[in-house]
């Protein structure tokens, strides 16, 4: 780190990926900033630093006890253990030491009571809710959302002719010819446990999950202008139903609130979405299959004049970037959903959606909105000449 890059940074003031500290003497306390900063986006502490970018400066005595302090409280105060970094420098002939935490691959990780910490801004505070903890454990890889519990929805929930039409179509054999009892065949497919369906189970194969599960459908509108500020709409819908259904009716959305251009076609003929439909299933494909389960929140689209916005809750899991989804790099959030989508929705599991997406149609931007935990998807709607 420069020396010029670390007084851009004390200039700024802190944020959620810097920290200032005159001194640490606690372990308790260092160990709350380090289990945060683990479990967050990782970042650095600068000590021997007021709050307000103040050089305070430390002397060689100091910088040993806090190495120290480091070192141990990394090992023996915080579960899983971490290895933070740490590096010397002078300015203006004062000597701080950065503390370098990298972000975790073990969340969530704790201090010594138990407690998780999480970055909040430039502060930072425990981490309570139960979704929130869940999804630490996510990051991690040793839950998915995909296979826990659905609210306490059972066999008799199931819409029974779709799953059996379903099983005979991917397995090539009648459901009623199985010799195994109908609940451990669920449970072997890992579709419930112990008789309760799970996320997968319910969205894919329920007659009603929407009574349930109610945040996990498509709220849709369409918009005269350009902004979502305004009371007036073209059309608006919750879109409900199992999975499948709620893929074809989005897309029907989708296209019944954009132009269809004739183009050379005849004048009876009912032209060309303006934008392909190849384009709509592909990004609604991998909204309802990647969106974060863990959040009770419905995808979001919008559609206004100038482009359609379709945001999913969650954004992309773990280290994955915009950049590597549109080379074709991907990481499965729910994988049992996404085994059973590829026989159900057309969608194939191998990151080549939005390749696809974007050969068809150039015009997309992705937004990976970390902060406010989602995903967006914005499709620029080029200028139609009316004549055409």
């Amino acid at each position: 780190m420069e020396t010029i890059t670390i007084m851009q940074v004390l200039e700024q003031g802190e944020d959620s990926k810097n920290q200032f500290k005159k001194d640490f003497t606690n372990a308790d306390a260092l160990a709350a900033e380090l289990v945060a900063f683990s479990n967050t986006l990782g970042g650095k502490i600068f000590v021997g630093v007021n709050d307000d970018g103040e050089i305070i400066g430390l002397k060689t005595a100091d910088i040993q006890r806090i190495n120290q302090l480091l070192s141990n409280t990394a090992s023996q105060n915080i579960k899983p253990a971490i290895n933070p970094l740490t590096e010397i420098f002078t300015i203006e002939e004062k000597r701080i030491l950065v503390i370098d935490i990298a972000k975790g691959n073990n969340k969530p990780y704790q201090d010594k009571s138990g407690v998780i910490w999480v970055k909040n801004g430039a502060d930072k505070r425990r981490a309570t809710a139960r979704e929130e903890i869940q999804r630490l454990f996510q990051e991690s890889g040793m839950v998915h959302a995909d296979i826990t519990p659905a609210n306490g929805m059972n066999l008799t929930d199931l819409d029974m002719p779709y799953f059996t039409a379903f099983f005979l179509k991917r397995y090539g054999r009648p459901l009623d010819e199985q010799q195994i009892p109908f609940e451990q065949l669920l449970s072997n497919l890992n579709l419930s446990k112990d008789g309760i369906l799970n996320i997968t189970g319910a969205l894919l194969f329920s007659k009603t999950p929407e009574i349930r599960l109610p945040a996990y459908i498509v709220k849709a509108a369409a918009f005269p202008g350009t902004s979502i500020a305004t009371e007036k709409y073209i059309d608006s819908r919750n879109i409900t139903g199992k999975l499948s259904d709620i893929f074809q009716r989005t897309i029907g959305f989708l296209l019944d609130n954009i132009k269809m251009i004739q183009g050379e076609q005849g004048i009876n003929s009912l032209g060309e979405p303006e934008i392909p439909k190849i384009v709509f299933e592909e990004l609604v494909a991998n909204a309802l299959v990647h969106r974060d389960y863990f959040i009770s929140a419905p995808v979001r689209i919008f559609v206004f004049s100038d482009r359609i916005e379709i945001i999913s809750p969650g954004h992309l899991p773990n280290n994955l970037t915009v950049e590597n989804i549109k080379a074709g790099n991907s990481n499965i959030r729910n994988p049992v959903l996404a085994s059973f989508a590829y026989h159900i929705l057309p969608y194939r599991g191998f990151g080549s959606g939005i390749i696809r997406a974007l050969e068809q149609y150039p015009d997309i931007e992705f937004i990976d909105d970390r902060q406010g935990n989602l995903f967006k998807c914005i499709i620029r709607r080029r200028q139609i000449n009316e004549e055409r």
